[in-house]
């Protein structure tokens, strides 16, 4: 990439930092297909102009996998859309470091604790290795950290604390030291499967016979606290004796502390509709008296060359392997850029299929879009325009409007490189009034909403001019006293990597 080009991108990243009037709510009205009804609903959040969301996020008993990496990647983009839109937004995303996971089989297992024994450590060294690893992953992938990451081990007694209401509301029992959702019990003032579709006789047909070693009433009840095993390494004390959280509650309670009993949007994989969010539903209703969230939202499965991401397929591969070219699947690397590229041209609710060919393809067309910039930059300027940037625009939002569409969104980009083609070529023209907005508007979407970083680095020192009037437009700032400004320059840049340290002997960057 040449220096042009990195000039153009850093600047117009400085630019948007700063100036937060292109946040602004779209004329458009904003459009969630919602897993609860079925269908796309109109977007009215509980509180004018604030949203809470939240996603389940990672289990860290191992690395995350390419599939894993698909869902936290949509819904960045989605926060990204959200803020963009001018909404106010608290973002929570769990991480489980503890509990019982419920496997395909129905029963609930320590994963944790299994990863540990293998492994001859601690469980807190695989939550600890797992989640470094988890953080890493986003800094690479250019995920923005939510506003709040609360782990399930700091909220056990908000764990323990729910499930005493719901055995007060006659919705659970205890056996032997566990606690076991009645799902029966349930069902006879609440539709159990409202959220999946799936129906209880249906599922009982598919489901192995109780016998007499097996603690719970029905077998679609699950669990909410299970009694300490002789091999757990992770034991708690509760009212019912030492144990372990079930995998369900931990969302229950740490959702509702931060958004309220109530709140406007859970998201997750679509891995996670049955039993994970149905059985959520089920302990809110039971314990608060209400469904958690008015939207919810489901990222759709990954293949790979038209197959289930599967480790018996072979086809598995982890997110830092195809970055670094280490997977046999695919002939070379990739950036992680082109990766989140290739992901948005896909709706968060179709699958995705890896292939070498689709790879080659999105790369080449990201570097069409991000050299779109430097020919923008250049384009000379007329005293009247024929380039339609309010219609450009328009597009933009529609697509972002309509349900997170980045397919819709890349290829209305793309339409604006046709334009911007179209002006280098002198085919067509535009006043710099006009430049400048297709300019500002570009680089929003680009690097704001789509969350791509571009190459900015700085290596052979080129960017040195650039950082040092950067800097110099913060001194100005702080010597007026507008610390909004000087704040603002100093966020923008931490976002793209970049640290400022003021200190005696003047200001430093690296």
């Amino acid at each position: 990439m040449d220096f042009a080009l990195e000039l153009s991108l850093f600047v117009g990243f400085f630019y948007l930092c700063v100036n937060q009037t292109l946040r602004v709510k779209s004329d458009h009205q904003l459009v969630i297909y919602n897993s609860l009804s079925g269908k796309k609903e109109n977007f009215v959040p509980l509180h004018e102009d604030h949203v809470g969301m939240y996603v389940c996020g990672p289990t860290l008993y191992s690395e995350p996998h390419m599939g894993n990496m698909r869902t936290f990647i949509n819904f960045d983009f989605i926060y990204r859309c959200l803020l963009y839109l001018g909404y106010k937004v608290k973002y929570v995303r769990n991480i489980t470091d503890a509990g019982h996971i419920t496997n395909s089989a129905g029963q609930e297992v320590d994963s944790i604790g299994s990863a540990a024994r293998s492994a001859q450590v601690q469980s807190l060294e695989i939550v600890y290795t797992y989640n470094v690893k988890f953080q890493e992953l986003q800094r690479v992938y250019n995920l923005l950290p939510p506003s709040i990451e609360p782990t399930a081990t700091a909220h056990i007694q908000e764990q323990i604390e729910v499930i005493e209401q719901i055995i007060e509301n006659g919705f659970a029992y205890v056996v032997n030291g566990s606690v076991y959702f009645d799902v029966k019990t349930y069902m006879q003032q609440h539709n159990y499967g409202a959220l999946s579709g799936r129906k209880v006789d249906e599922l009982e047909q598919e489901t192995r016979t109780l016998n007499a070693q097996d603690e719970k009433r029905f077998f679609a009840d699950f669990a909410l606290w299970k009694k300490a095993g002789d091999d757990d390494m992770q034991i708690w004390r509760s009212p019912w004796g030492n144990g372990n959280p079930g995998w369900h509650i931990e969302c229950t309670a740490m959702s509702t502390k931060y958004l309220g009993k109530h709140f406007d949007i859970h998201g997750g994989g679509m891995d996670l509709k049955f039993p994970h969010h149905e059985d959520e539903i089920a302990q809110s209703c039971s314990s608060l008296g209400c469904t958690p969230a008015k939207y919810w939202m489901h990222a759709n499965m990954l293949n790979v060359n038209g197959q289930k991401m599967s480790k018996s397929l072979g086809n598995f591969f982890l997110p830092k392997e195809i970055i670094a070219g280490e997977t046999a699947l695919f002939k070379k690397a990739y950036s992680a850029d082109v990766i989140r590229f290739f992901m948005m041209q896909a709706h968060y609710r179709s699958t995705l299929d890896f292939t070498e060919d689709a790879l080659n393809a999105a790369e080449k067309g990201y570097e069409r879009l991000m050299e779109s910039l430097s020919l923008l930059e250049n384009v000379s300027c007329n005293d009247s325009s024929s380039l339609e940037v309010k219609k450009l625009v328009d597009s933009f939002y529609s697509a972002m409007n309509d349900d997170f569409n980045a397919p819709i969104l890349i290829a209305n980009l793309f339409e604006a490189v046709k334009q911007i083609n179209l002006l280098t070529e002198g085919k067509i023209t535009c006043t710099i009034q006009d430049k400048e907005e297709l300019k500002n508007q570009l680089g929003g979407f680009i690097f704001n909403v789509l969350g791509l970083q571009g190459n900015t680095t700085n290596s052979d020192g080129k960017l040195n001019p650039v950082m040092d009037l950067v800097l110099d437009l913060r001194q100005e700032a702080r010597s007026k006293k507008d610390w909004s400004t000087s704040d603002k320059i100093r966020d923008g840049l931490a976002a793209a990597g970049i640290v400022v340290k003021d200190g005696k002997e003047g200001t430093t960057w690296g």
